[in-house]
């Protein structure tokens, strides 16, 4: 038995493991090799493989030096390398030798591209490594003054950076692949209600001018507050929601064939607010009595109707103020996987920041926002109803109908956008300008009100894929509804 006074021997604590990072030193060998007999192999793979993706240091210098050769029409090969990569050690071998060794045990260039792949899915993996440490060495010594969400958005952005840099789909197709997705959406638009190539946006008119929602497409839609486009975006975004109609595929997958799965940042009102107009527009009990209680039992009957239809339709609203364009992108991602999207919509441009520091020039922020919404477009491949703000020029004209040049802020949004719209309603200026009772002037008056009242314009002011040009719309104010305006040659003859 030990003594009460004898010295326990602490253990040696177990020794971890060396986990090496993934590389693959054969397919690098392999791959330079086959590039230094024949340069037509750098080809297939410069699109998307770059010195920093090889793991040796050798390797990346000696594959930057050839290509460096190969683009300026030179051509590389052991001898021609050789000079330039005189001070590199490769283990016992000198630098004439190791190319010579390299050039001698290449393979055929038909697996070239495979090599490539290979080598840049295994830099990938290691960048991810990478990132996963700062965010484990960041999250243990962050400053004082680092959010946790700043460091969130920080890796967020690494991440996505990372995904989309040397993405293999890129570079030349062919014409024929392209006629045939042009013919497929053609044959699409055929099959779907109204005959649109985009998704319907409930009003008549509206389609006609732009053939729908453009997938891909960043729409921006402006106007001054009390115009009535967060009205029209919800009206825009229910009707597509409402009319959604999906197929299951053999794989298992659900196809949109009619209307879409729509998500909803609304940045400004809460979805509480936002649940309340579209209650109002789809029962026709205007949102003010639902808000007081003030209603009769049929109202409230229309409501409930109203509400039990709403649950069953794929609308989605994320109600979070003042978000970054960061975590916009990261949401959007989200949701497309996890449910879907076919339509996004964002209320607005304004409230949403950039990456930058807050003070930073506000031009330039607006500016990452539009370019980061039109990427998300493509990326992931649906329309984008974003709202935004006009400047306060416009209160300063005679005739109050919006520009292009009214758009606040910043002209990347003119830039950005594929489509631009504009909300204006002649009746809410005309209203605050009302004559005295009595007189000849509010006669006047009286009658230019009548015949505007209800009456909404949206002004397209760019459209990349139609003309420009002015539709317009019934605007009911008290259910804060958008519909098509019933036409004087369509209407039946008056007795």
């Amino acid at each position: 038995m030990p003594s009460a006074n004898a010295v326990v021997t602490r253990l040696d604590p177990p020794q971890r493991e060396f986990r090496e990072q993934p590389s693959n030193v054969e397919a690098e060998q392999a791959l330079l090799g086959a590039i230094l007999v024949n340069n037509d192999a750098f080809y297939r793979v410069s699109d998307f493989l770059a010195p920093e993706h090889f793991f040796i240091p050798g390797h990346r210098k000696i594959y930057e030096v050839a290509a460096t050769l190969i683009k300026a029409g030179k051509v590389a090969t052991p001898v021609t390398l050789r000079t330039h990569i005189s001070e590199l050690d490769f283990g016992g071998l000198t630098p004439p030798q190791y190319l010579a060794r390299l050039a001698a045990e290449a393979t055929t260039i038909i697996n070239a591209e495979d090599y490539g792949r290979t080598i840049y899915d295994l830099a990938t993996r290691r960048n991810l490594i990478l990132i996963g440490e700062e965010v484990v060495n960041t999250a243990y010594d962050a400053p004082v003054e680092t959010s946790p969400r700043d460091q969130i958005e920080a890796a967020e952005r690494r991440l996505y950076q990372l995904a989309e840099t040397g993405r293999f789909e890129g570079g030349f197709q062919r014409f024929s692949d392209a006629l045939t997705s042009a013919i497929d959406m053609a044959a699409a638009a055929f099959k779907r209600e109204g005959r649109l190539s985009g998704i319907s946006t409930g009003l008549a008119d509206l389609d006609r001018q732009m053939g729908g929602l453009q997938h891909s497409d960043l729409i921006v839609l402006a106007g001054r507050p009390g115009m009535g486009k967060t009205a029209l975006a919800t009206n825009i975004a229910f009707n597509v929601a409402k009319a959604y109609r999906g197929e299951k595929q053999p794989d298992g997958s659900v196809k949109t064939v009619n209307g879409g799965i729509v998500g909803f940042f609304s940045l400004e009102m809460s979805a509480e607010q936002l649940a309340t107009r579209i209650i109002a527009e789809q029962s026709g009990v205007p949102s003010y009595k639902i808000r007081r209680g003030d209603m009769r039992e049929e109202d409230f009957y229309k409501i409930t109707a109203a509400a039990r239809e709403m649950q069953t339709i794929p609308f989605y609203i994320d109600q979070t103020g003042g978000i970054s364009i960061a975590q916009l992108v990261a949401r959007a991602r989200r949701l497309k996987r996890q449910r879907g999207l076919d339509l996004l919509v964002v209320d607005y441009i304004q409230l949403l920041s950039g990456a930058g520091k807050k003070g930073d020039n506000r031009v330039q922020e607006v500016t990452e926002i539009t370019t980061g919404l039109k990427a998300l477009a493509k990326e992931l491949n649906v329309p984008i109803l974003a709202l935004s703000q006009l400047s306060r020029q416009v209160e300063s004209r005679d005739d109050k109908r919006p520009q292009l040049s009214d758009l606040r802020e910043s002209g990347s949004i003119e830039q950005d956008a594929d489509v631009v719209m504009f909300v204006f309603r002649e009746e809410y200026y005309l209203d605050k300008r009302e004559p005295k009772m009595g007189t000849e002037e509010h006669m006047k008056w009286q009658a230019t009100m009548d015949e505007i009242h209800g009456k909404a314009e949206v002004i397209i002011g760019k459209q990349r894929h139609g003309p420009t040009g002015t539709i317009k719309l019934a605007f009911q104010a008290d259910v804060t509804r958008f519909t098509d305006l019933a036409q004087e040659e369509k209407l039946p003859d008056h007795y």
